[in-house]
């Protein structure tokens, strides 16, 4: 092989690279069966979930994880692969690709990467049953509100009491 083509192979591991190191997620993916419509469906809800999906090369793949030292991905990295990049939210790229997954039967979901750890299957799909940031965080809102309305209640109580003429 030429010089010229084994540069211009390094230069996609090392973005692949770069990719697998900024994201907070990575959900590898067998897409072989998706008709141009659902792929094309499939790629509109992962961008507006600010997700990039990648088609990479198996063996561009394996070089940048071995690189970013991401061990035991070789099994993923088989057959037609797709590459989902998260790099703000962590549940976004498992929530959008297993909702899609249980509508569309080509899909199916591999493994990947969650914040720096080599997830299976189990992992990704009990993260992606993980309510949004928005409704984790309306959670611990009302929690945290709670203890202050019942005190206003108790509070409320005793004024009314007060309140009434003794009998």
């Amino acid at each position: 092989m030429s010089e010229a083509i084994i540069a211009k192979k390094a230069v996609v591991v090392d973005d692949i690279y770069d990719k697998f190191n900024r994201a907070k997620a990575v959900v590898v993916v067998d897409y072989l069966g998706l008709t141009v419509a659902e792929a094309t469906e499939l790629r509109k809800q992962l961008r507006e979930a600010g997700v990039e999906l990648k088609v990479v090369k198996n063996t561009y793949l394996r070089r940048a994880a071995d690189k970013a030292g991401y061990e035991g991905l070789d099994d993923t990295f088989t057959g037609p692969t797709a590459v989902a990049f998260s790099y703000d939210d962590v549940v976004a790229p498992a929530r959008v690709l297993s909702k899609f997954a249980k509508s569309v039967d080509a899909l199916e979901i591999k493994g990947g990467i969650i914040e720096g750890k080599v997830s299976d299957l189990a992992t990704i799909n009990e993260l992606a049953s993980l309510p949004s940031r928005e409704g984790l965080l309306s959670m611990l809102l009302s929690v945290l509100q709670a203890p202050v309305r019942n005190v206003a209640y108790a509070v409320k109580a005793v004024a009314d009491s007060k309140d009434e003429p003794a009998a």
